[in-house]
């Protein structure tokens, strides 16, 4: 897991020719928030399918971005981790949204639900779906999964500061298999309506 938020610094890539990373940045915000009130919109009970993470994506970063709501083409790394090569990203994804459906089904009890929404955040953003905005992304999953057994959305982090510091290293022990600091961070936060 890297600590540096992405940003494109070239006018060419983005639609609106943004230079300013502010502005870019501020762009990017709009487009989140925007998602984050779609799915709010949302019937509580739809099935999470890729289609459904397409448009939220799409949502999210379409006024700025051409890839928007578009599976990744390029190979990338993550941290220590190397997500699947572009031609394996969907059929990734329909594995990883079946056990994600089938796990949402299961989960009665609080510990089985944090367990649940640690596997939405983690295995999302291990798969890396998208060019930029999958950790973006992989929140407003989780947060979907957490409106469905009733709590509130998680923030896990902000941009800067100590908690995304946390979060990072939580998501760094989880690439070693250690999911303690990333079950603690979202069991901290995760808060009944």
């Amino acid at each position: 897991m890297d600590n540096q938020t992405n940003w494109t610094p070239f006018p060419d890539d983005n639609l609106l020719g943004l230079t300013d990373k502010n502005q870019i940045n501020e762009c990017e915000a709009t487009g989140i928030t925007n998602a984050e009130l779609y799915v709010f919109e949302l019937d509580i009970d739809i099935e999470i399918s890729t289609m459904l993470i397409l448009e939220i994506h799409k949502i999210a970063f379409g006024k700025l971005y051409d890839w928007a709501g578009k599976w990744r083409k390029t190979e990338v790394s993550v941290g220590q981790l190397l997500p699947p090569k572009p031609t394996m990203i969907l059929q990734a994804m329909y594995q990883f949204l079946d056990n994600l459906n089938f796990k949402l089904s299961i989960s009665k009890t609080r510990n089985e639900q944090i367990d649940c929404l640690v596997y939405a955040h983690y295995e999302f953003i291990k798969i890396h779906p998208f060019n930029n905005g999958n950790g973006r992304t992989g929140r407003i999953l989780m947060n979907i999964v957490a409106l469905k057994f009733g709590y509130q959305p998680l923030q896990l982090h902000y941009r800067e500061g100590e908690s995304r510091k946390f979060y990072i290293s939580a998501m760094k022990a989880a690439d070693n298999g250690n999911f303690k600091m990333l079950t603690e961070l979202i069991s901290e936060e995760l808060i009944s309506f």
